[in-house]
């Protein structure tokens, strides 16, 4: 009953998707762009005319013998939702509320004032540099599986996704490899946003190559996601928080889980971090509920 997507059991229905159909927007340059997060790395955009495209919502691992996170993640009502690759903290696209599933999307997709370029590499094989964890030696000689590409099995593909809209370009590395074909730089361009997996463990990106990735793509803003939450992600992840990498640069702490982007406010900025912090776009679970699972929640 319950395996695959969900959507055939909501009450909901794609009628507001219908209303803007009938009445088109186009894209303008010099509004403003809201980006939420969710925790992992789970973005909300929302575009100047108010549609919502989520990225890589998070779920635990289906086997129910790893879980990352502290509860369920939330029914949240969204137009597009897309998944950068086909790992459990990234592919819960079937619990938010969405009208469109973009599962892993390559090529291009417009909606009203959205354009989203969906553009396929690998995900990342090799430990970074400082990284406390080789992942793939553990994976190969754990599972028997060879993540390494090119003919690594599906889960260790990537697709790198950038929307397009309010007149910025926001890009989502997902948990892309470092050295990806050298024709997908050419294909991403420039970027505004940078949305990059950055923490202390280094489970994906050194700081260093976080770094190189912004300079390269010439982003005015990064903002750092799949890290340590202390109340929302566990402790068995072994993820760390990004705040060292925060500090040791120009920095913003939004203090909240929204924050609003525009041409205008970032036209001078060069590599500026944008820090969530511990905040997300709706409410954690509460901390009583440790005491009744056998997880190590401290």
């Amino acid at each position: 009953m319950n395996d695959g997507m969900h959507a055939w059991q909501r009450n909901s229905n794609h009628n507001r998707m219908i209303e803007l159909q009938a009445n088109p927007v186009t894209a303008v340059a010099g509004g403003d762009v809201q980006l939420s997060y969710f925790g992992a790395s789970c973005f909300r955009i929302k575009s100047p005319n108010g549609i919502t495209v989520m990225i890589d919502p998070w779920r635990n691992h289906p086997s129910g013998k790893w879980d990352w996170y502290r509860g369920d993640f939330p029914v949240v009502p969204v137009d597009i939702c897309c998944s950068t690759h086909a790992h459990f903290d990234h592919d819960g696209v079937h619990q938010p509320d969405a009208h469109v599933v973009l599962d892993r999307p390559i090529g291009e997709y417009n909606f009203g004032d959205v354009k989203i370029s969906c553009i396929a590499d690998k995900h990342c094989s090799t430990a970074p540099p400082g990284s406390f964890y080789d992942w793939p030696e553990m994976y190969l000689k754990t599972a028997g599986i060879d993540a390494r590409p090119p003919n690594n099995p599906r889960q260790f593909d990537n697709t790198i996704i950038i929307i397009e809209t309010g007149g910025l370009r926001i890009m989502h590395w997902g948990d892309n490899r470092i050295d990806p074909n050298p024709h997908v730089w050419e294909m991403i361009g420039s970027v505004d946003v940078a949305l990059l997996p950055i923490d202390a463990s280094m489970h994906i990106l050194s700081y260093e190559q976080a770094d190189e990735i912004a300079s390269k793509l010439g982003a005015k803003a990064i903002v750092p996601h799949h890290y340590f939450m202390w109340d929302l992600v566990q402790r068995s992840s072994t993820l760390l928080t990004a705040e060292a990498y925060v500090a040791d640069r120009d920095h913003i702490e939004t203090g909240a889980p929204d924050y609003t982007f525009s041409e205008r406010l970032i036209s001078a900025w060069q590599g500026k971090v944008v820090h969530f912090g511990e905040h997300v776009a709706f409410e954690k679970p509460p901390l009583a509920d440790a005491s009744s699972s056998s997880q190590d929640w401290g």
